[in-house]
């Protein structure tokens, strides 16, 4: 469902990506980790295009994006792409932020919007919130409505950029819920997170990224349980268990 292929992207004299190879199969959840900086929000970009690479190719659903005779926004429409902020229109109730796009780029008729849109909002819990405006909803509420926005539109590919990191913490497993049921749905989904536990738990593979390229890629028990590169261990001694973590900062200080 989705294939990269030697990927590079550079931001002037910075090289963010250098030679990604990635392929996604159709049902497949794929967890992009690593430290900050190391490229995984912008190779999700890159798949969307969202940012243009400097060379290399990216391809969704048979058709590459990176051809100049591409319709992206045609492609697009079969991409759902949920952010770390939720980029929800404010004066905009949830239903309404969930149909605008179906009627402006897809045509549905405002009937068929609806009920489309209301079905979406069941989907991720929020039927009860239909008339609620952005204000009035809690962070995870928010980004449910985001999901619901994106899987409104039809698509055959789900892309989350680290979609819980802007939530509290007790906000963070309603968010998760709604991907896990996604997951069992068989959507294929591309997944940047910090959150370890789901990465166990759902993901079909994991991908650690450092420096701009692919480090090691397997099921979840092997990259996480048993990472094989030094650069893995490190990571995820840190981020698995920030207390030993900082201890081990002030015995090495």
């Amino acid at each position: 469902m989705i294939e990269v292929r030697d990927l590079h992207k550079s931001f002037g004299d910075l090289e963010v990506l250098r030679g990604i190879d990635l392929e996604v199969a159709a049902g497949e959840v794929v967890c992009v980790i690593g430290p900050s900086g190391s490229g995984k929000s912008t190779l999700l970009r890159c798949v969307d295009l969202l940012e243009v690479p400097t060379s290399g190719s990216v391809t969704v659903d048979g058709v590459e994006l990176t051809d100049p005779e591409c319709d992206i926004d045609a492609v697009r429409r079969r991409i759902g792409m949920v952010f770390q902020q939720f980029n929800l229109f404010p004066h905009l109730s949830a239903l309404a932020n969930v149909t605008i796009a179906q009627r402006k780029v897809l045509r549905r008729s405002a009937a068929e919007a609806d009920e489309v849109a209301r079905a979406n909002l069941e989907r991720v819990g929020l039927s009860d919130k239909v008339d609620a405006y952005p204000a009035q909803l809690s962070g995870g509420q928010q980004q449910r409505v985001a999901i619901a926005r994106a899987l409104a539109m039809g698509p055959s590919v789900m892309l989350f950029d680290e979609p819980t990191s802007a939530l509290d913490p007790e906000l963070v497993g309603d968010v998760l819920a709604v991907m896990r049921g996604l997951a069992v749905e068989g959507m294929t989904m591309m997944v940047v997170t910090h959150e370890m536990t789901f990465a166990r738990e759902v993901a079909d593979r994991v991908v650690f990224m450092d420096g701009g390229v692919i480090v090691e890629e397997g099921p979840a028990a092997d990259v996480i349980g048993s990472p094989a590169s030094d650069r893995a261990r490190t990571f995820l001694s840190r981020v698995l268990d920030p207390a030993a973590a900082q201890v081990g900062e002030v015995e090495d200080a």
